[in-house]
């Protein structure tokens, strides 16, 4: 019988978790430990089915509030074909941020017409290729770029749709790293400096740019609705002001993403309905008021949709007890495959896979295998008894932590399987010793 607290764990796993009476943790119907027998690990684990339901929670909740809606999904939180082919089979469109996720969209036959290529460096290259490969959007993010795309649509002969990401001077108060709506970003034309307004002004003057809307984002995970609204506010604002001045029309606004996911039990998180009513309430509110005609609402979901979706599996080596200080629990992954509590300060939840039955009676921190004391994963919480040998399942795997991997200390990026009605399928091999000096010269 599940424990309280075990039960509670659960909810932050794909929809599909369960336990079967031997104690072992399934997830789209298949059994993890057997999946960590047939695999190895680390191996990350997504839930199709979460993942459609997720995609279709979204779209639902705003498209039922503001029908002219385009749920895009964030690629850079985790991409690659098999997840593009799902994306593009529940209708979403996509938003890129370098060249290759350009060209993973690409390989699945995703409509480029739907894709929006955002980022504050795009090179010449990834723009020739989303000018030749005929990308729907280019998100306009500094006057160099306003400038270069321009000439480059010039060059083709074309005129090329485009949106300006505004930076609105909002602060959505999460992690200074991922904080990108405050004017001293890195990121688009700040509103308060009159940049928006002369960046708005020369693309409209441009003779190659079709200017669509406005952009901005407000960083991620976001977990309070009101930045939004105050967002929305100033932009909507600036919108009606440039419309009066110089005849901009609004036809696409898009308040970005960077909706929060649950990591911990004691950390909820705003609900797909909340963001989406918060949102669209100001939106048709305001648009009214100061005379906008309603433009389509462009989101931009990321970590929304994979976190829950994915589950990262490790096998437990070496197990040190220091009296009266810390157990750590060492797993043979770590900062290489989720370098996420390192550099961000995540904190995450855990299960003992094999042993989700037993109650949780031990405090310990679990480290990966990496030469940094830095490289732990979850730091002083409650699991079952844990043997070297036994299984940890971390929820809310499913963003940021794969697109972040790297081959530090010459670790080979793990395995990734999809499951979904009792099945489980390869969508990227482990890494071999041999990938490793592929491209190598001597």
């Amino acid at each position: 019988m599940l424990t309280r607290e075990t039960s509670s764990k659960l909810n932050l796993f794909p929809l599909t978790a369960q336990v079967d009476e031997h104690g072992h943790l399934h997830i789209g119907g298949c059994d993890v430990v057997e999946l960590v027998k047939e695999y190895g690990s680390p191996l990350y684990l997504f839930d199709e089915f979460t993942l459609r339901h997720k995609c279709r929670e979204f779209k639902a909740e705003f498209t039922k509030r503001y029908s002219n809606t385009l749920v895009i999904y964030a690629a850079k939180a985790f991409l690659n074909r098999a997840l593009a082919l799902i994306f593009k089979e529940e209708g979403l469109g996509l938003d890129v941020v370098s060249g290759g996720e350009l060209s993973i969209a690409r390989s699945a036959a995703f409509p480029l017409g739907k894709v929006y290529f955002h980022g504050n460096n795009k090179t010449v290259d990834e723009l020739k290729l989303a000018l030749d490969w005929g990308v729907g959007r280019i998100v306009v993010d500094n006057f160099y770029e306003l400038e270069l795309v321009n000439r480059l649509a010039m060059e083709r002969n074309i005129n090329q749709d485009i949106l300006l990401r505004i930076t609105p001077g909002v602060d959505a108060h999460t992690h200074r790293y991922t904080t990108t709506g405050i004017i001293d970003s890195k990121f688009g034309f700040p509103l308060t400096t009159g940049q928006a307004e002369t960046a708005l002004i020369q693309a409209m003057s441009a003779a190659n740019l079709n200017l669509l809307g406005l952009h901005f984002h407000l960083g991620s995970p976001v977990s309070d609705i009101l930045p939004y609204q105050v967002a929305i506010d100033l932009v909507l604002r600036f919108a009606a002001e440039v419309k009066a001045k110089y005849g901009f029309q609004l036809a696409e606004f898009s308040p970005g993403g960077g909706f929060a996911v649950q990591y911990i039990l004691d950390s909820p998180v705003p609900a797909a309905a909340e963001y989406a009513e918060a949102i669209v309430s100001k939106l048709t509110g305001l648009s009214g008021e100061v005379g906008l005609t309603p433009p389509c609402l462009i989101i931009e979901p990321g970590r929304g949709i994979v976190g829950q979706a994915g589950v990262a599996l490790y096998t437990v080596g070496a197990v040190k007890d220091i009296p009266q200080i810390r157990k750590y629990i060492c797993v043979d992954g770590g900062i290489g495959d989720n370098v996420r509590a390192a550099f961000y300060g995540a904190k995450y939840e855990a299960l003992v896979a094999n042993k989700a039955l037993q109650a949780e009676t031990e405090r310990v921190t679990i480290a990966g295998k990496f030469c940094e004391s830095g490289d732990i994963l979850a730091r002083d919480i409650k699991l079952a008894s844990v043997l070297p040998g036994d299984i940890i399942a971390i929820p809310v795997c499913g963003a940021y932590c794969i697109p972040m991997s790297s081959n530090y200390n010459a670790s080979l990026r793990p395995t990734i399987l999809m499951a979904n009605q009792s099945k489980a399928r390869l969508i990227r091999r482990r890494e071999s010793y041999e990938d490793l000096t592929r491209l190598d010269l001597v």
